[in-house]
């Protein structure tokens, strides 16, 4: 299998979004600003966008390095509510 390679572009409507080179399919993730915090950020804009990207995929590889992958395990599941932190 070829390795992926992915960049970050600007859409027309401004947001900001990665997306793989070779494929015009949907992004995989998709950046959105406010008017407000466009004001905010002078500018730099893209250079948030691709610090949260950065971030989101360094939080990704700290969840799969967290993940218990036996099977053996999933008898006692503890329910517990699910929170977004923002």
């Amino acid at each position: 299998m070829s390795p992926s390679y992915f960049e970050i572009v600007q859409l027309t409507n401004g947001d900001y979004a990665l997306r793989r080179i070779d494929d015009d399919s949907a992004p995989l993730v998709r950046i959105s600003f406010s008017p407000e915090a466009r004001e905010m950020m002078e500018d730099r804009d893209m250079s948030v966008a691709k610090a949260m990207i950065a971030a989101g995929i360094e939080a990704v590889g700290n969840v799969t390095h967290d993940i218990d992958w036996e099977e053996d395990d999933n008898d006692t599941v503890e329910t517990r509510p699910s929170y977004t932190l923002h």
